[in-house]
């Protein structure tokens, strides 16, 4: 199977390959990873497979049906959830009545869901009936941040493939063929801070010169608040989670760069910050100086305990009291 475009993940194209060698392709996976680790470029590259009327390695990226499915305009492959709202039962359901319909053009009809994870039991439970009961020419590939979000039952009915994060080489092999537009420094740094998932170098990368996104300022903000000791700002800004009503993408945003300027304080705590970027470093060593490396290294434990909560719906409510309490007991 040709997944080329995929970087890295050299033991799961391997899998891959070797089963669609034995049996063919699935007609159900989970494509299971952390944002920016390549789930839509895997589901790309398995939704043109399963139209592909081309001869030899799938997919073969000539025939029709590859050229629609990779410009996005193939009528027989069709998202759900790209607008980052949650799955409901009724777009499950809805699609369950759509998969009855024949394709258009293709031997296969195939249904990308997007943040898959977000379905709560009941939508899983129609997306089981359907991934059981389903007609032969429909396949179904769920991205999900975490596989163990989804039922025990939906996980047993697909093949489960899981992507890792690339090696420092490989991201920045990647980011250079792709950013060629981008300064070196401008390059290294987005391959050093995306820890591997190349969604994140490519947002960095990609972003309007000079700008700080909103996590960034964020995340800034609550260290220092943090480093200052100001119990009443850092209980002000948890508050302020629920209030401006941030999604958990943002807050997954948020907390992933909280967690690498703390782990850039940790490493100015022992004089070795290798951060390049003068406003991160600066965060890092104002941090280092006001906060003992157990503490930050307590805050890093609190972010990473957050982070996979986010993958079981804890709400920004939650998120924000459970984020206060953690900071505080720090104090």
């Amino acid at each position: 199977m040709n997944l080329t475009p995929l970087a890295g993940n050299g033991p799961l194209k391997r899998q891959l390959a070797a089963e669609v060698d034995r049996r063919g392709l699935s007609h159900a996976y989970i494509l299971s990873g952390p944002a920016g680790s390549g789930k839509r470029t895997l589901a790309g590259l398995l939704a043109a497979a399963l139209v592909c009327s081309g001869q030899g390695e799938l997919p073969c990226g000539h025939c029709s049906g590859c050229r629609k499915a990779l410009a996005g305009i193939h009528p027989d492959i069709l998202s759900v959830g790209e607008d980052g709202k949650d799955l409901t039962v009724a777009q499950v359901r809805a699609l369950r009545s759509d998969a009855y319909i024949k394709p258009n053009e293709a031997g296969r009809k195939v249904y990308l869901l997007h943040r898959a994870q977000s379905m709560n039991q009941s939508a899983q439970n129609a997306m089981l009936k359907l991934l059981e009961e389903g007609p032969p020419y429909a396949a179904f590939l769920l991205l999900a941040e975490n596989a163990a979000a989804l039922l025990p039952t939906v996980r047993s009915r697909c093949q489960v493939l899981t992507l890792s994060p690339v090696t420092p080489r490989e991201a920045r092999a990647w980011v250079d063929a792709r950013y060629p537009q981008c300064t070196p420094q401008q390059r290294q740094a987005a391959a050093e801070h995306c820890e591997g998932l190349l969604g994140r170098a490519a947002a960095e990368l990609e972003g309007t010169a000079g700008e700080v996104r909103r996590e960034q300022q964020a995340a800034g903000a609550l260290l220092e608040k943090l480093a200052a000791g100001d119990e009443a700002a850092l209980a002000e800004f948890c508050v302020g989670l629920e209030r401006d009503k941030w999604d958990r993408d943002t807050l997954d945003g948020l907390l992933e760069e909280l967690s690498l300027l703390l782990r850039d304080a940790l490493t100015a705590a022992y004089g070795a910050c290798p951060e390049a970027d003068p406003r991160r470093r600066a965060l890092a060593e104002q941090a280092a100086a006001a906060l003992s490396p157990r503490k930050l290294a307590a805050a890093l434990d609190l972010v990473g305990s957050l982070r996979e909560a986010l993958d079981f719906h804890l709400g920004a409510g939650h998120l924000a009291g459970w984020l206060a309490a953690g900071l505080a007991e720090l104090g």
